[in-house]
Parts: structure tokens; sequence; C-alpha cells
């Protein structure tokens, strides 16, 4: 029996409106679930947008998604950055904490342990930024349950090959 795993997926497309909306409707149709999903201009000269998807599923059904995405029309490349070897995967959230007293104390701690910038400050609240793995993130979130936790924003996963290859 096949496992599930996690993969991300990179996909070069041409920035123009409606391809993210056909990208999603190709995994919702075809029962396939998103855990994060991010896209952005990167070639502003060549018009062309990334956009990192991370799903989950068999290895059969991690290739039928890139042959499918691979035939949209805008589609450039299409690259599982979890098969293609060495890569870079980043979050950023920001995260409201609400405390005083000896849990602002604790919660400056744990944002400088973790190397959370302090972006916004109340007297009875911060919103820390902490960028890093998604498993840091998410720990981090965690952390700050137990001390205040108000609100949660999450970028979803950013990703890259490493060395000096283009995408």
């Amino acid at each position: 029996m096949e496992v599930a795993s996690s993969h991300t997926i990179a996909v070069l497309v041409d920035n123009e409106p409606g391809i993210l909306a056909r990208v999603v409707g190709l995994f919702s149709g075809r029962g396939y679930n998103i855990e994060s999903l991010t896209v952005a201009q990167t070639n502003a000269k060549q018009n062309l947008s990334r956009i990192t998807i991370v799903t989950a599923g068999t290895p059969m059904v991690v290739e039928q998604i890139k042959a499918q995405l691979d035939r949209l029309v805008p589609v450039h490349k299409v690259h599982d950055l979890t098969l293609e070897g060495p890569h870079i995967e980043r979050e950023l959230a920001l995260v409201k904490v609400k405390g005083v007293g000896e849990k602002r104390a604790e919660a400056l701690r744990l944002a400088d342990i973790f190397r959370a910038k302090v972006i916004d400050t109340k007297t009875d609240s911060f919103v820390f930024e902490v960028t890093g793995a998604s498993d840091k993130v998410q720990t981090f979130v965690e952390l700050m349950g137990s001390l205040g936790l108000v609100d949660v924003g999450r970028t979803g996963i950013v990703a890259m090959t490493r060395g000096g290859e283009a995408f």
C-alpha cells in the first residue's frame, strides 16, 4: 500500500487573471487538498508568477497533480521540490498575544528564543512576527497558546531550490 506524504510543488505561470482560480479548481475538482498556497509575481519583465502549493498524496496522486498542472495553458514549469533535492521552505506568521506581568515577560522571553520580532506593542499585548520552517512557526504558536494567544495570521509556505540554478 502506498503511503501519502506531503509535497511542496512550485509552479511558474503567466501572471494573468484567473490562473489561480484554474489551479485551485484543478485541486478541488479532483478532491485533492491544498495544505498551503502562496502566489506572487516573480518576474515583472516576463510577467511571471510563482505558485507554491503544499499538498499530500501517494506518489501516484502527486504525479497526477503535477501532470494536470503541467497541462494548464499558462503554466511554464512544474517542480516537485520535495523530490528534486535540497530546497528551502519558509513561512511567516503574525502572532497576537495578550497578557500582563509574568505572562508578558514569558512571551517576550520565548519570542527572543524563536527570534520573533515585536512589530506592535501595547501595554497589555504584543504582535510578534516569526519566520522559519513551518514546524518552528507552529511550535511558537502553540507555546503562545498558554500565554494569551489572541490571533494568528500565517502566509503559507514559500520555497525554492538551493544553489545557483534558476527555477
